[in-house]
């Protein structure tokens, strides 16, 4: 396991663009961005699409990462979840459109992916259960279904600011949780 240290050293390597740093931090971090991707778009095909254009960004945008406080693997999550969320959107758009290229299934997940994600999303589920109902409401609407921070407003009737507090925080104690 990547500790948050050694992430950043990568991190901070690849916005010198180096190659081999990319990879290991590729190594480090695919599958759970994978998996970030996969629980947004519900389509393994699309996950990995996103996953690539997630670490594209990645290696464009190393250089604005900055330590402030954020860990790096908040830092790579976020990237992964709204790219994640473009391509839902881009896809709805697709589907109302009538374009057949959205509409391929997926074959389905491996055996070995659906077990790891099984065991993750148990410690996942576990970890949002010991957050306040509001707020892990807010977190599965913003992380697991897409929603934006504007939807998430008007669905709980708080201020956005409320909400971004809301998700900065419990993302906190959830990456506490996940470590134990």
């Amino acid at each position: 396991m990547t500790t948050p240290d050694q992430l950043e050293t990568l991190i901070g390597k690849v916005a010198l663009d180096d190659r081999a740093a990319f990879s290991a931090l590729y190594d480090a971090t695919s599958a759970k961005l994978f998996g970030v991707s996969l629980r947004v778009l519900n389509n393994r095909a699309a996950a990995e699409d996103a996953l690539q254009e997630t670490f594209l960004k990645v290696w464009r945008y190393a250089d604005r990462y900055a330590a402030n406080g954020v860990s790096p693997m908040t830092w790579l999550i976020t990237i992964a979840r709204n790219t994640a969320i473009d391509a839902l959107r881009r896809q709805r758009e697709a589907e109302d459109t009538g374009d057949e290229a959205a509409r391929i299934p997926d074959r389905g997940a491996t055996p070995e992916v659906v077990a790891v994600a099984r065991s993750e999303a148990t410690k996942i589920a576990r970890c949002l259960d010991e957050l306040e109902t509001d707020k892990a409401v807010a977190v599965r609407g913003a992380y697991l279904d897409g929603l934006t921070y504007a939807d998430l407003s008007k669905k709980l009737d708080v201020p956005l600011n409320t909400i971004r507090t809301w998700l900065r925080r419990s993302l906190l104690k959830l990456q506490e949780c996940m470590s134990r």
